[in-house]
């Protein structure tokens, strides 16, 4: 019957019908109690608030509804669950967060009792519990409110984009009732959040483009060496391990071109650069072996470009109007630097002219992490445009986080689904611990230690 009516709309309407189910994900009740985390998790993929029907008199169905809305209007990928006291409480927020498999803020209030988790990419691990404790000792229609209020105005990321469908059944008469009730107070919102999640997405293309350009020149002169290395497996002197450098450094170039091609998004650029990164320490190998040199240490990059390949050595260097820091750089740079030359600096395209990829725009955030991670890059950055963007989790929920130790992360921005693949540290803990008065779960996990 629905979908008869929606046919029979004119084109102008549609728009409007689309804004009514939206609507309606938040309306449309639960229509049985959760017995177990997937349930739950089921509901909050549709709609940002579930109050299970056994804790209805928790959070009354017209609070719920105010406060899903409330979320959905603010574009932002907040989860709140109202369960019962006896709800099972092992590993409750990460097999919550794992069944619904998307990166947000996760927020329960159980029995009277609330605690929160959130992928680190979204909010930092204290600021969630800073805003637990804020909330601490209120009543559960007061509580969540002040909690999503808060957590809106300093959270990133966008609301999923699960929460625009809808899969309950609506009558003509609903449809129409509620389509007078959205005439009558506007769709602003609704096509508000619809335009920010737009927005965010042609950013990410237009970042995705940009990168692009300088990822392809990183290939393309990783393949010039393979072909300047003039070296064949059956070539006389030719071992076993040169072979097996040979053919690390083809795979290597093979998957970054592959991985380039299959990116979707500027955090997967990060996993590019590692491939050519790894290539380039393969290619190292090989030479010192065809050499007979003794085999080099696995180093970063040099600093200036990584296309110098590996680093030979650690110089004192510091950028414009900038601290001095150590930074690796190959042969060639350090003897500049010795004789008080300027390195030979990578640079990219800017809004003012070629600048060096530091002082460039945040999408070279995973460029640079994919060829200096494991600790080293916040080091390097410090003090520099890029090293400010990725020290804040606004930049981590929107190209990623996990490059160092600017914040731990798989690298998925606020709102998008990553399945399982989530740091289990952001959501591990006892449900309550260490968060104000809001009580524990002690005991492996048993609500209250030993309630």
């Amino acid at each position: 019957m629905k979908a008869a009516l929606i046919r029979g709309l004119r084109a102008p309407a549609l728009v409007l019908a689309a804004a009514v189910l939206a609507v309606l994900s938040v309306c449309a009740p639960s229509a049985q109690a959760a017995t177990d985390v997937g349930t739950v998790a089921e509901a909050l993929r549709n709609n940002p608030v579930y109050v299970d029907p056994a804790a209805s008199d928790v959070l009354p169905s017209g609070a719920a509804d105010d406060l899903a809305k409330k979320i959905k209007d603010a574009d932002k990928p907040v989860f709140v669950a109202v369960l019962p006291t006896d709800f099972p409480t092992a590993n409750l927020f990460q097999n919550l967060r794992t069944d619904t498999g998307i990166t947000g803020l996760y927020g329960i209030r159980l029995g009277d009792r609330f605690d929160a988790r959130a992928d680190s990419s979204v909010l930092p691990r204290d600021a969630v519990q800073n805003l637990v404790t804020s909330v601490q000792g209120q009543d559960a229609t007061t509580q969540l409110n002040d909690f999503v209020d808060r957590a809106v105005r300093n959270m990133g990321g966008s609301a999923p984009a699960s929460w625009g469908d809808t899969g309950e059944d609506v009558s003509p008469g609903a449809l129409i009732g509620v389509g007078a009730v959205i005439v009558a107070g506007g769709t602003g919102a609704y096509v508000i959040a619809r335009r920010n999640r737009r927005r965010r997405e042609e950013e990410q293309r237009a970042a995705l483009d940009k990168l692009r350009v300088v990822v392809d020149e990183d290939i393309t002169a990783f393949g010039e060496e393979l072909d300047r290395l003039d070296f064949h497996p059956a070539e006389p002197g030719a071992d076993d391990a040169m072979r097996t450098d040979y053919e690390r450094a083809l795979d290597a170039y093979e998957k970054a071109k592959s991985l380039m091609a299959a990116a979707q998004h500027p955090e997967e650029v990060r996993g590019v650069t590692r491939a050519l990164e790894d290539g380039r320490f393969a290619l190292s190998q090989l030479a010192a072996r065809r050499e007979g040199r003794p085999l080099p240490e696995r180093r970063a990059p040099c600093f200036f470009d990584p296309r110098h390949g590996p680093s030979v050595t650690e110089m004192v260097w510091a950028p414009q109007e900038g601290a001095e820091r150590e930074v690796p750089v190959c042969a060639a740079d350090a003897a500049r630097l010795k004789d008080g030359a300027e390195p030979m600096v990578r640079t990219v395209e800017t809004e003012t002219g070629r600048r060096p990829y530091w002082e460039a725009g945040p999408a070279y955030g995973p460029w640079a992490g994919g060829y200096f991670g494991g600790g080293l890059l916040p080091g390097l950055l410090v003090g520099t445009m890029l090293g400010n963007l990725m020290s804040s989790h606004a930049y981590a929920a929107n190209y990623g986080s996990g490059y160092g130790d600017f914040g731990a992360g798989a690298g998925y921005g606020g709102g998008e689904v990553s399945g399982a693949d989530f740091e289990s540290g952001d959501f591990g803990g006892d449900f309550g611990s260490g968060f104000g008065d809001g009580g524990g779960f002690g005991g492996g996990g048993d609500f209250g230690g030993g309630f």
